[in-house]
């Protein structure tokens, strides 16, 4: 088949892709080096994307909505639930937001949108509706689920069972963490994954994001109970690391409405026909589309160091049919 063929049949699979095949934009690629690694930061710390965007969300919230911390030294209805809120509240306004902007009020029409279809309705999905179904396991497990994490982590802070970030003793690890948790919840987050594709978890568990083939804002944390919990499960590291609170509610925000973001469907928003914020990435989209394959994310190589990397080309996409022929016989 050639080049001309391959572009051709690529453009009716999909509404929209980037370049293929994809770049490797992994943090320790062919070209790590100091170079690289600055430029790295630059491109995914010194703009205003969804890293950064997220850190400002929860600065703001800790200061203005969530209990602080000496509140949270006993277990009390009153913060627990303001938690829990505060929690649904930035769930709704950031997935449900995303969702109206995109799927409503259609504010860039398909353009960059990856999959040429509408978000689905059926008997497939509770409530015969996608969006309704997505909302429901979200906002009832998934933020119930979180609140948990995040309460059970602001006690042991606030008891000294967990060790406490102060800014002005070590302002250095204070910036750093930031930086360091996206890395450990990728890591977490492909082993994790991996797991939930083993086909005795995966029929059980993970099939129910994974009805989600054409994903949308609020299909981002739409996962059974048990995923749900051991996708939070990152935020273990909050107990054996030094945290600020806000790291803890960044990690929150970035788990839960962050995973709105980056299930959104669309590669970027537009504002006046330019890129503003980057949002889904087609290298997970991928991932929806075929299953077997980008278990984590563009910016960690475990993909591309354990044999699970598509990168858009049809042949990437043949090697991992056969994985996927091979599991659906593990389910039979």
């Amino acid at each position: 088949m050639s080049e001309k063929d391959v572009e051709e049949k690529s453009k009716c699979q999909w509404n929209y892709h980037p370049d293929l095949p994809l770049e490797n934009y992994s943090l320790f690629n062919k070209s790590f080096g100091l170079q690289y690694l600055i430029l790295w930061f630059i491109r995914n710390w010194l703009h205003l994307g969804e890293k950064l965007l997220l850190v400002i969300v929860a600065s703001i919230a800790w200061w203005l909505l969530y209990p602080p911390l000496e509140e949270t030294r006993i277990f009390s209805f009153f913060w627990i639930f303001q938690t829990w809120l505060v929690n649904m509240l930035l769930m709704i306004a950031i997935a449900g937001g995303l969702h109206w902007y995109f799927y409503r009020f259609k504010g860039q029409s398909k353009n960059l949108k990856f999959d040429r279809r509408d978000l689905g309705k059926g008997r497939l999905w509770n409530f015969s509706n996608q969006v309704h179904d997505n909302m429901f396991w979200s906002l009832t497990s998934g933020v119930g689920q979180v609140t948990i994490f995040q309460v059970v982590t602001m006690w042991l802070l606030a008891n000294g069972y967990a060790p406490i970030n102060v800014f002005f003793e070590n302002p250095g690890w204070f910036f750093a963490f930031f930086v360091f948790l996206p890395i450990w919840s990728a890591f977490h987050f492909y082993w994790i994954h991996r797991f939930l594709h083993v086909p005795f978890l995966y029929k059980r568990y993970h099939s129910l994001h994974h009805r989600n083939v054409n994903v949308g804002p609020w299909s981002g944390f739409s996962m059974h109970p048990v995923e749900h919990f051991l996708y939070i499960s990152s935020m273990c590291i909050h107990w054996v690391l030094a945290s600020h609170p806000i790291h803890v509610i960044y990690h929150v925000i970035y788990l839960g409405p962050g995973a709105a973001m980056t299930h959104t469907g669309y590669e970027n928003l537009l504002i006046k026909d330019k890129r503003r914020l980057a949002l889904g990435t087609f290298y997970h989209q991928l991932h929806h589309r075929y299953y077997e394959c980008n278990y984590g994310n563009e910016e960690m190589p475990w993909d591309r160091w354990f044999g699970t990397f598509h990168d858009g080309s049809e042949s990437a996409t043949e090697a991992t049919r056969s994985r996927k022929k091979t599991m659906h016989n593990l389910l039979k």
